[in-house]
């Protein structure tokens, strides 16, 4: 057990939120202990902000459930009940070990003990393996998780090997940390990484898409790719990102496919879902690649990359909207705005990508320019100028789409004599062509007048 100073012991203890001391404080007098656990420890002693809190106790879920009004039994098979209190949950776990674990996520029987040093045993890394004393103010840290903080490490408990086997996400997660907190992976643990390929393919993609999410927003993103890439993951996370590996470009980027690809995502600014994309924009480039040494072109590659990425969104079960957006976003990257673009180009443009992808597609572009490294101030003044372009022409009020048509598709039934079907749809799509060109064209009776013409 390491104990801290009571100066900083008061400044840790104000930071824990008053129902987590109420909780507390109710489990104390039916006579048992309670302490806050894991990552709520972890993140107390670092600094951050605590979004979620954890408790375990030897009281059993049943006697939890006893003590307050508003209980869930969240996962009373494996002792977690879900306390909430002045409407924040608190998971509330009784001290346990577990057995073998077959699937390599669920523990084949748990036990529950009354020792809180074998509860903090079957914890997977040191630094999530403390526990807060509230009462006599110390932090239980039986596997020197403050020590490993201090050092920015990131370290299985006991041996690595037996804990990544226990849970496969376990490797996984050992990266994420080392991206999200900018930590250093602990020898014996990294090589472990390597040794539990196989336990970890047999993850469920939902926990693999969760944990590559909170990579992605991390410090450092491309540490956790590059730690993914070197213990052999990557490719089950995300197939075909490492065909890119040496496969070289032209004059206009510095990297091969797969380092611009990461230059990329390094510069990439927003949500884990616009950085994957970027990450994931140039992935077709190999099956695309022709010509020569130095020189190689890669047409239609916008639309293999959206293939492999749309394959990639799907297996890691991403919902059909982040799969539409990623793909749509991958799929218009590739446009070359020059200055005598027209207005009515101006305004396909914007109907083509949408309004609502037109600021994720500006941070592509801009991340696409600085990772490629060459005439990087000429795209970007380039792009500067079309988002301007398009400011003008949105001023102006313009129809960028059939529903902004100045008549309904009944009003063309109505003026053709035609019942509804695919010709109606068909006759809007050309006026809308010709409002795109022309906005003044917008108003019923002129628009009544080029169809019959």
């Amino acid at each position: 057990m390491d104990f801290f100073g009571s100066s900083n012991a008061d400044e840790i203890l104000s930071k824990v939120p008053v129902p987590v001391f109420e909780i507390l404080n109710q489990i104390f007098k039916a006579g048992f202990d309670a302490f806050p656990v894991g990552g709520c420890v972890r993140d107390l002693l670092m600094d951050k902000s605590v979004t979620d809190w954890d408790i375990t106790t030897d009281a059993l879920p049943e006697q939890v459930m006893k003590l307050f009004p508003k209980v869930i039994p969240t996962g009373m098979a494996h002792g977690t009940v879900t306390v909430v209190q002045q409407s924040l949950p608190v998971e509330v776990t009784t001290f346990r070990t577990e057995t073998s674990y077959s699937d390599g996520r669920h523990p084949d029987q748990v036990k529950f003990v009354r020792n809180l040093d074998e509860d903090l045993k079957r914890r997977d890394f040191t630094m999530n393996a403390m526990a807060l004393d509230v009462r006599h103010k110390k932090i239980i840290d039986p596997f020197c998780g403050m020590a490993d903080l201090e050092n920015a490490l990131i370290r299985a408990v006991g041996n690595a090997i037996e804990r990544f086997s226990e849970d496969g996400l376990r490797p996984m997660r050992a990266i994420r940390f080392a991206a999200v907190l900018n930590f250093q992976l602990e020898r014996d643990t990294q090589e472990a990484i390597g040794k539990s390929i196989e336990i970890f393919k047999t993850v469920a993609m939902e926990r693999i898409r969760q944990e590559l999410v909170k990579l992605l927003a991390g410090k450092d993103p491309v540490k956790g790719i590059e730690l993914l890439r070197n213990a052999g993951m990557l490719d089950h996370v995300l197939p075909g990102l490492t065909g890119g590996v040496g496969h070289e470009q032209n004059k206009y980027h510095l990297h091969d496919v797969y380092r611009h690809c990461l230059a990329s995502l390094e510069n990439a600014h927003g949500d884990p879902v616009l950085k994957l994309a970027i990450l994931l924009h140039d992935i077709g480039k190999p099956a695309c690649s022709a010509g020569n040494e130095g020189e190689y072109t890669f047409y239609g590659h916008e639309k293999e990359s959206a293939r492999q990425a749309d394959y990639i969104m799907a297996r890691l079960r991403f919902s059909n909207k982040e799969r539409q957006r990623v793909v749509r976003l991958i799929e218009n990257h590739m446009f070359h705005y020059e200055p005598d673009w027209t207005d009515g180009a101006v305004r396909r443009f914007i109907r083509r990508v949408s309004m609502e992808l037109l600021d994720d597609l500006w941070e592509m572009r801009r991340a696409d320019a600085l990772g490629g490294g060459v005439g990087v101030e000429q795209t970007l003044a380039a792009l500067d100028e079309l988002r301007h372009r398009i400011e003008i022409v949105l001023q102006k009020d313009s129809a960028l789409k059939i529903t902004d048509l100045a008549i309904t598709g009944k009003d063309v039934m109505r003026i053709l004599g035609k019942p509804q079907g695919p010709e109606i749809g068909q006759a809007l799509e050309i006026l809308l062509q010709k409002v795109l060109d022309d906005p003044s064209l917008n108003t019923p009776e002129k628009l009544e007048k080029l169809l019959l013409e």
